[in-house]
């Protein structure tokens, strides 16, 4: 009888104690779970806070201006855009400098009322193809980045009016495309790596403005007259040798810069270009050393100065194209008189 309640006793304690470890293991498993629910709860409402800190920091950089919503960063670090720049798509304008920006975000294409894209001043080192989806986007400057690709997608920004990549250093080349944004008028290519003027750019029916300055050119396309709009063109610091006499026939042409070239000519057919306002061929190896001959006490009267003078050059390149032209005549009839003396032998 004693051995039949001992051994009760102890199936008792057993079970008692078997009853507590799966209690305290379900506790311990309970423990657990809410201890990773609520692990990830806390990194969720950090998230959301993170987001809602960035996002009022964003909205103290907007600022109206000319009835339009801008957003203005400047000397900051913002090396990335939030994905919370989202909810201010309302935005218009952005003007984001010096910031070492290193991506423009695929979540642009949201932006669909973005009038003007200025990243200029950054390290912004591509243009994503999502770029092509801003159809009301009209100026878009990207200059003083690192960019050596421009995709084919820009071309379908069919709003665009001004475009500037200038020293983005390794560009070379545009797509041909970009002849389709037929409302381009304003172009910056300088200080970049092209060795030719690409032919889209001449193909542009709207473009006024264009400066290619500090590349590599060495020559100029024959056709160049189809810029039939173009007003003002900076060549300035390239490698050219000659101009095209269709010059001449860029009845609009008003502004034409060659300093530090490789010219050895002046075309004569330039002479005739009445709308050449200011022009500048000052440090080319031009073959003809001309001077301007000195003013009268009536030039001296208008106050006009010496270097102005000069630095328009009109005045320099008749002189030098007449010149040119008495010294072909000279050698033309030196050649008849010499042929004409042996005719006569």
């Amino acid at each position: 009888m004693v051995g039949v309640l001992a051994l009760g006793s102890v199936s008792s304690i057993k079970a008692l104690w078997e009853t507590r470890i799966r209690r305290r293991k379900e506790e311990h498993e309970e423990e657990q779970r809410r201890t990773i629910r609520g692990g990830a709860t806390g990194r969720l409402s950090v998230g959301v806070w993170e987001d809602r800190a960035v996002l009022a920091r964003l909205k103290q950089k907007l600022q109206t201006e000319e009835g339009r919503l801008v957003l203005r960063i400047e000397q900051e670090e913002w090396k990335s855009l939030p994905g919370c720049l989202v909810q201010l798509s309302q935005v218009q304008e952005w003007q984001i400098h010096r910031t070492g920006l290193q991506k423009i975000p695929h979540f642009i294409s949201s932006f669909q009322n973005l009038l003007v894209l200025d990243l200029s001043r950054n390290g912004v080192t591509e243009i994503p193809r999502q770029i092509g989806k801003l159809t009301r986007l009209r100026e878009l400057v990207l200059s003083y980045n690192r960019i050596q690709f421009v995709p084919e997608e820009l071309s379908c920004c069919e709003s665009l009016e001004r475009l500037e990549l200038a020293m983005n250093r390794d560009l070379n080349q545009l797509p041909d495309q970009l002849r389709n944004l037929v409302r381009l008028q304003h172009l910056d290519l300088s200080m970049n790596d092209f060795s030719v003027l690409p032919d889209c750019v001449v193909a542009l029916p709207s473009i006024e403005w264009l400066d290619m300055g500090g590349n590599r050119i060495q020559q100029l396309p024959e056709d160049i007259h189809r810029m039939e709009k173009l007003h003002t063109l900076w060549l300035q610091r390239n490698e050219l040798e000659r101009l095209p006499d269709n010059i001449s026939r860029m009845s609009s042409l008003d502004t034409l810069v060659l300093s530090k070239n490789k010219l050895r000519d002046i075309p004569s057919l330039m002479e005739d270009m009445s709308n050449l306002r200011f022009v500048n061929f000052r440090d080319n190896p031009l073959t003809l050393d001309v001077v301007l001959p000195a003013k009268t006490k009536d030039d001296e009267d208008e106050d006009e100065d010496e270097d102005d003078r000069e630095m328009f050059g009109r005045e320099f390149m008749q002189l030098y194209i007449q010149e040119s032209r008495k010294r072909a005549y000279a050698v033309l009839n030196m050649h008849c008189v010499n042929q004409t003396d042996d005719e006569s032998r």
